[in-house]
C-alpha cells in the first residue's frame, strides 16, 4: 500500500518555529509531526510514503533518510513548483501512487494528530465498496467547518455544508482519506481542492462513504491547536497506560519527559507537558501546559504556562512565561521577565517584559 501526504508550504501559522524547519518536522510530544502519521501508517502495511510539498523539499528529505532505514519505508518527494491546493498534488504524485496492484492509497493533512485507526478504515472501505473513504470527526462548533452530512447506519455521504449557519450536524472532515486510483481519473492537474471540487462529485454519485473517527483528534497546525492537541494526546497515552508517562513526586498529571532531559529539586511539572531531549529544568520551575523543545535550559524558579519553548532557548531566573508565548529557537529571555503571550523570532535576547501579545522581531 501507499500513502500521500499533503505537506504544502510555508507553516505560516506556527512561525516562529517553522523559520527553523519545515512545519512537518517540527516536534510534537518530542517526535516531529510527520513521523507520528508515518510510523502509523508502517504498522498497518504501507510500503510507501510520498510526501507533497512546494517548500524544502531537501531538508525534508535529508531529515527523513534515517527514517526510511529505521522504519523500513520508502519516503520520496512530489514537489510542486506551485500551490495546487489539496486535489492538484494528487494528480502530480500519480504515477508514484499507482501501480498495478490496484490497491486503494491513504491521503493525510499533515497537520492531523490523532490514534489513526488506518486498520479499521480499510477493513470499511473494503466493505462498503465504494470508490472513497473519509475519516470525520464530531466537533462541539460544527459552523466553524465544512459539515458532511451522511446516512448514520451506512457511512454514505450526502453532502457537504460549508459553515453551516443552521445546524445541519456536528461531523467534520478529518483529512484522512482512503480512495481508489480511480479517483485520480476525476483530478486534473491544477491547483483544486479535493474537499469542495472532488468529494462532492464523488457523493453525488452515492459512492463516498465516511466513518467516525475514534478517539481524538486535533489539527495541530496553530499554536494554540497545537498546545490542545498535545491535551489530547497525552490523555490518549494515559487511557493505553503507556510506559512513556513520566511519574514522580514532581509530576502532576500527564508529562512526557525524554530520558536524556535533567529535571532538578522542588519543580512541579505538568499537567499536559512535554520535555525534549538535552533539557535542563533547573530546581524550583514550574510548568504546566507546554513544550520545551530540544536543548532548552530553564533556570530556577521560572515558571511557564500554555506556551512552546522553541529550541536551545534559554528562560531565566524567575521568569514567568504565559499565555501562548512562542519562543522561536535559540531565544534568551532573561531573569525575571514576564512574557504574556509573546511570539519571539529566532535569535533573540528578551531583555524587557512583553506584557501584552505581541511579535518580537
Amino acid at each position: 500500500m501507499k500513502a500521500l501526504i499533503l505537506v504544502g508550504g510555508f507553516g505560516t501559522r506556527l512561525r516562529p518555529l517553522t523559520l527553523s524547519v519545515p512545519k512537518p518536522l517540527v516536534e510534537f510530544a518530542n517526535k516531529p509531526m510527520i513521523l507520528h502519521q508515518i510510523e502509523a501508517l508502517k504498522a498497518v502495511g504501507v510500503t510507501e510514503v510520498v510526501l507533497a510539498i512546494n517548500y524544502q523539499p531537501e531538508v525534508m528529505l535529508n531529515f527523513l533518510k534515517e527514517f526510511e532505514t529505521k522504519l523500513g519505508i520508502t519516503i520520496t518527494c512530489s514537489q510542486e513548483t506551485e500551490p495546487l491546493g489539496t486535489a492538484g498534488p494528487l494528480a502530480l504524485a500519480r504515477d508514484k501512487l499507482v501501480d498495478e496492484s490496484g490497491e486503494p492509497f491513504f491521503v493525510l493533512n499533515s497537520d492531523v494528530i490523532s490514534e489513526y485507526p488506518f486498520k479499521e478504515m480499510i477493513e470499511f472501505h473494503k466493505a462498503h465498496g465504494g470508490e472513497a473513504s473519509i475519516m470525520v470527526t464530531k466537533v462541539d462548533e460544527p459552523s466553524k467547518y465544512g459539515v458532511v452530512v451522511m446516512e448514520e447506519s451506512t457511512g454514505q455521504v450526502d453532502k457537504f455544508v460549508e459553515k453551516p449557519k443552521l445546524f445541519v450536524g456536528n461531523k467534520i472532515n478529518a483529512g484522512i482519506y482512503l480512495l481508489n486510483p480511480s479517483v485520480l481519473d476525476r483530478i486534473e492537474l491544477r491547483p483544486t481542492s479535493i474537499e469542495k471540487e472532488v468529494f462532492p462529485k464523488i457523493a453525488a454519485e452515492r459512492k463516498l462513504y465516511a466513518m467516525v473517527l475514534p478517539g481524538f483528534w486535533m489539527d495541530i497546525g496553530q499554536p494554540r491547536d497545537y498546545i490542545t492537541g498535545l491535551r489530547l494526546y497525552l490523555d490518549s497515552l494515559r487511557k493505553k497506560a503507556s510506559p512513556k508517562l513520566a511519574t514522580g513526586p514532581n509530576i502532576v498529571g500527564n508529562v512526557l519527559v525524554h530520558e536524556t532531559a535533567k529535571i532538578g529539586e522542588g519543580c512541579l511539572i505538568g499537567p499536559d507537558v512535554a520535555i525534549g531531549p538535552g533539557c535542563v529544568v533547573d530546581s524550583g520551575v514550574r510548568l504546566s501546559r507546554c513544550t520545551v523543545m530540544r536543548g532548552v535550559r530553564i533556570k530556577k524558579h521560572a515558571c511557564i504556562s500554555s506556551s512552546i519553548i522553541g529550541w536551545h532557548s534559554t528562560v531565566g531566573q524567575w521568569a514567568r512565561v504565559e499565555n501562548m508565548t512562542i519562543l522561536g529557537e535559540d531565544v534568551h529571555v532573561c531573569d525575571e521577565i514576564y512574557s504574556n503571550g509573546g511570539v519571539v523570532l529566532p535569535h533573540k535576547e528578551i531583555k524587557s517584559s512583553i506584557l501584552k501579545p505581541e511579535i518580537v522581531m
